[in-house]
């Protein structure tokens, strides 16, 4: 089997990235255009829509409907270019120096478009390859889940799941979880010189954010230094925040997201414990001078970490396409694997590219990287013959 998908994938990675998928957009426009270019070569597929239908997973089985096939999942999403210094379009591929600028190209456009490529590959299998398209990836793996739920129901069970995140073409088989929490504080509005007829939220506000600053610390402090993770520790950061109306008023409204990356070894619930319990006593202590006052947290995402238990045959099967024979890699961004090994695949991440490009101005994709992606596909199709 020689057929070579590397020029189909540069022409399908230049229309993926004019889409522009940023997460807080719909992603729709993409998930159509995949659902044409699939049903261009015979391939049916199935969306999986969010509450308000406005964004979708997508995925297909390409070749025979029998068990022991190949899971190849990435997102669709991707983050902002908001502020950022970039030299040329991000949502046009441009070609300077054998890299492949563009939104996405890494993270992870330049995947899915070398999955793409080669479904005329993958219709002459023996075992079938599902590609799975998800949305909402980058603001805490939102959108697998469901799609994930549906495969399990619907296909023949299939043998493995490879997650195309960018990792230079080594195999990965472990990654930390993610928990992203929004915090919201409503204080009693008054002029800021009579704080005692008052409450602001930003003060209570930067009291809880001290807290996690603290936590965050700590977390530094008792790092294991036998972990393979880079940092070797849960980590928590604040993301985002914001409150108040004006320097002489006492801020209504507060509110800040943090997110907290544990490795395997690490439980989310219990290192955010005595914050939560801050958080309650906070919450009534501040009603009982206002009842309209008071503090509330809510979970956004919960993603789990991945691990290399359970998937050593993925491991073994990726590294005979790849011929990586260094060891099993970690890494300590969030993904969806996890959440595909939480379900019951065996799970490893392998993709083109390097995170350290992901979410930078000017993300590139070498040329090189997406040949790599186009020789394992090759040797996937040819292993499913």
């Amino acid at each position: 089997m020689t057929d070579n998908p590397l020029p189909a994938a540069r022409e399908i990675l230049a229309t993926l990235i004019a889409f522009d998928t940023t997460s807080r957009n719909s992603n729709l426009e993409l998930i159509a255009w995949v659902e044409n270019y699939l049903a261009e070569h015979g391939v049916a597929s199935t969306r999986v829509v969010n509450a308000d239908a406005s964004k979708a997973n997508l995925y297909a089985t390409v070749g025979p409907d029998v068990a022991g096939g190949i899971i190849l999942s990435g997102h669709s999403d991707v983050v902002p270019v908001d502020g950022q210094n970039w030299h040329s379009d991000p949502w046009t591929v441009t070609e300077k120096d054998g890299l492949l600028h563009g939104r996405g190209t890494c993270d992870m456009k330049g995947f899915l478009a070398l999955a793409l490529a080669a479904v005329p590959l993958f219709k002459q299998g023996a075992k079938p390859v599902h590609l799975a398209f998800s949305y909402d990836e980058e603001v805490g793996c939102l959108g697998a889940p469901a799609m994930i739920e549906a495969m399990a129901a619907k296909l023949p069970k299939p043998a493995l799941a490879i997650i195309g995140e960018p990792t230079m073409m080594k195999v990965i088989t472990g990654h930390k979880g993610i928990t992203v929490h929004e915090v919201e504080v409503l204080g009693h509005e008054a002029h800021s010189s009579l704080t005692h007829l008052g409450l602001s939220a930003n003060m209570v506000a930067v009291e809880l954010m001290h807290d996690l600053a603290e936590l965050a610390r700590g977390l530094w402090e008792n790092a294991d230094p036998a972990s393979p993770f880079i940092p070797p520790h849960a980590t928590l950061t604040i993301g985002r925040m914001e409150g108040g109306t004006a320097a002489n008023i006492l801020a209504r409204r507060a509110r800040f997201v943090f997110d907290l990356r544990c490795p395997p070894s690490d439980d989310p619930e219990t290192i955010l414990a005595p914050f939560k319990a801050k958080v309650a006593a906070l919450d009534a202590e501040m009603k009982q001078a206002f009842p309209a006052a008071g503090v509330t947290i809510t979970q956004l995402s919960n993603a789990p970490p991945m691990t290399p238990k359970g998937s050593q045959e993925a491991e073994i099967f990726v590294r005979r396409l790849t011929g990586d024979n260094s060891p099993a890699g970690v890494v300590s961004y969030a993904a969806e694997a996890g959440q595909f090994q939480q379900s019951g695949f065996a799970t490893v991440i392998c993709g083109p590219g390097s995170i350290e490009q992901a979410h930078q101005p000017d993300e590139y994709l070498a040329v090189e990287q997406l040949e790599r992606g186009a020789q394992f596909m090759i040797r996937l199709a040819k292993e499913l013959t």
